[in-house]
């Protein structure tokens, strides 16, 4: 299987686990930046050069020797369970896409039409129900984790503990977790572990929301989106999310974490 969804700098002065909706667009141009002083110019997921991706074939060897050798300092990002699922709605199913279009297809008009999910229109200025929407959204999520109905989960509302347990489960080691919510100080924590060939300013570095701006702001406060049954729903599909990364299932509106990361724990239980 190896090691889907892993980036390393060409300097291999770093090593990284993407999860979607995790900070990943400013995570890959840091990296980027750190070995040739410069940002891409674009949607650091369309790059093809300028960092190792396991996506592109030729950068597969790299990677996997340098993983299982772990050569180098290996982390990864995760968020939220409660805001990260909101985020794939907002951007994945409400939203337009960079290229204009909806998201996957033809995967809106089946939402509408099999869950009665609305999420209106640039034209309507996206008028519709979040709450009863994001809701619906909710329960296709879970059937397509749960059932893998009517479709596969996407990447970006499969559970984080899958996507980084990958990389763990063929021989990966991780030296670290930073969180989204505390993006500055957990990515200088990375970059005071590792040497680059180019010093990186964090506070210098400008944010790379790829999603931002292409759909409907969130109108209401975390918890709104969420009862008893949304809340259950959550529990049932991202129970190991929230155990894992010290997230407070009780309380959706706090999105920090109540602790650190265990990575003994981390790589016992997502070894298998």
């Amino acid at each position: 299987m190896g090691f889907p969804g892993t980036w390393m700098t060409e300097s291999e002065s770093v090593v990284y686990r993407v999860v979607p909706k995790c900070a990943c667009s400013s995570i890959g141009q840091i990296m980027y930046y750190s070995d040739h002083g410069r940002f891409f110019d674009g949607d650091i997921h369309d790059s093809t050069t300028g960092l190792h991706k396991w996506a592109q074939e030729e950068s597969q060897p790299l990677i996997s020797a340098n993983a299982k050798a772990h050569r180098s300092y290996a982390f990864t990002c995760v968020r939220n369970p409660y805001t990260r699922i909101l985020s794939s709605f907002f951007d994945k199913i409400a939203g337009i896409q960079r290229n204009g279009k909806r998201y996957r297809g033809n995967m809106v008009p089946m939402l509408m039409q099999k869950y009665g999910v609305q999420v209106g229109s640039p034209e309507d200025g996206f008028d519709f129900d979040q709450i009863a929407s994001f809701r619906r959204f909710l329960l296709f999520a879970r059937d397509t984790i749960r059932w893998r109905r009517p479709m596969d989960p996407d990447i970006h509302w499969s559970a984080m503990s899958g996507h980084v347990g990958t990389f763990i489960a063929n021989g990966g080691r991780y030296d670290h977790v930073m969180f989204t919510e505390q993006f500055n100080q957990g990515m200088q924590d990375v970059l005071d572990r590792i040497e680059t060939p180019v010093p990186v300013d964090l506070s210098a570095v400008p944010r790379f929301n790829e999603s931002e701006g292409h759909g409907p702001k969130r109108a209401h406060p975390v918890s709104d989106y969420f009862d008893d049954l949304s809340m259950h729903l959550m529990w049932e599909v991202y129970h190991k999310d929230f155990k894992l990364f010290r997230y407070d299932f009780d309380n959706p509106d706090n999105k920090m974490p109540l602790g650190e990361v265990d990575l003994h724990e981390l790589h016992a239980k997502l070894g298998d």
